[in-house]
């Protein structure tokens, strides 16, 4: 799919940001993956990076996408999915703050961000991160939801220190949901070092999904991160994604 005039920084040879799977599904859940793709508009070029640099971490969620797109097959669930790296705009970062569109990620400068103009920040916005904040308004103003799951993932490590978890499950208003994902899969698998709020926490400053749309409106919800070794290839996705199916189901009961 190509994106149609969506807004002068997308030509029609771009890809369109967002993709929704699973539309017209009644399963009452919302699954997110905003990290999900790594592209960036034509008219931006290389960001002033190298590709393994796009391709790192830094510019998207390795595997996440996967792993999203293999649950929703397995919940029957809506999912939708961000297809433009983070580092264009981060579609889980509140517009206009510093980590929205960063210029610097895990060390390395990203040129293409550096003296951005007020027009330049609102174009990004504009075709980038309204149109995934507008996708998920309607998915939840569809139907009713009962819950609210977003796929991510983590890199083994970051600022010079070694992650150990396998996942965590990040939350601040929802920790029955967060404890009871974590209590199922180290039941599951007992081997997995399963965290709730590592590696990270949410914050007003630092998050969107969860503050603006999960907590607002009280559902239970928690940010699922997963660390990326597990899940860069085919067969961890999918074993991930049947773990996290499982768990849903226990935390959510029956999904009609």
């Amino acid at each position: 799919m190509k994106a149609a005039s969506l807004s002068p920084l997308l030509a029609p040879a771009d890809v369109a940001p967002v993709e929704v799977v699973h539309a017209e599904s009644d399963v009452p859940l919302l699954l997110l993956c905003e990290h999900a793709g790594s592209e960036v508009p034509a008219a931006l070029g290389t960001l002033g990076i190298d590709e393994a640099v796009l391709n790192s971490h830094r510019g998207w969620d390795i595997g996440a996408g996967d792993v999203a797109r293999r649950l929703t097959d397995l919940l029957r669930a809506p999912l939708i999915l961000q297809r433009y790296s983070r580092l264009v705009i981060d579609a889980n970062r509140p517009p206009g703050s510093q980590s929205s569109i960063p210029e610097i990620s895990d060390g390395e400068t990203i040129h293409g961000n550096r003296n951005l103009t007020a027009e330049d920040i609102q174009a990004r916005r504009l075709a980038i991160f309204d149109p995934m904040d507008r996708a998920i308004a309607g998915v939840f103003s569809a139907r009713r939801r009962c819950a609210a799951f977003s796929i991510h993932s983590f890199t083994p490590h970051f600022n010079g220190k070694q992650r150990p978890w396998h996942a965590g499950f990040i939350t601040r208003r929802s920790m029955d949901t967060a404890n009871q994902m974590r209590a199922f899969l180290s039941c599951a698998s007992p081997n997995l070092n399963i965290a709730v709020n590592e590696p990270y926490r949410i914050g007003d400053d630092s998050d969107w999904f969860i503050p603006v749309h999960a907590e607002a409106r009280g559902l239970p919800h928690c940010l699922i991160e997963i660390r990326n070794d597990q899940i860069d290839h085919a067969g961890g996705a999918a074993h991930w994604a049947g773990l996290l199916a499982n768990a849903i189901k226990d935390v959510v009961g029956e999904l009609t």
